[in-house]
């Protein structure tokens, strides 16, 4: 087996191989200027709403419980208030650099 990753950082020849299995996109929209991602992370099972205001290049990610996945979809900023508290919430800063 060939790998890059291994479960002791040592190279692939000494150290046992990892597989890592991609993040997900679940679900993706774009309302007005908001594009939103529903993300699943199979290697930690978590599920991840991701806003990004494609305008300013703002945005956050959250967690979110699996059993309201799609309410948080449909709905992120309503689910971001009554779900998280504002330290809990990660802001995103975009860097737009010219060609």
């Amino acid at each position: 087996m060939n790998c890059d990753i291994t479960l002791d950082g040592l190279p692939p020849a000494t150290g046992e191989c990892v597989m890592i299995r991609p993040t997900r996109e679940l679900a993706q929209r774009v309302s007005g200027t908001d594009e939103i991602l529903l993300l699943w992370h199979p290697e930690i099972e978590r599920v991840e709403l991701s806003i990004l205001d494609l305008a300013t290049g703002a945005g956050f990610h959250i967690d979110v419980a699996p059993n309201k996945a799609i309410d948080a979809f449909y709905h992120p900023y309503a689910y971001a208030a009554v779900h998280e508290s504002p330290s809990r919430v990660e802001r995103d800063e975009r860097t737009i650099v010219d060609g």
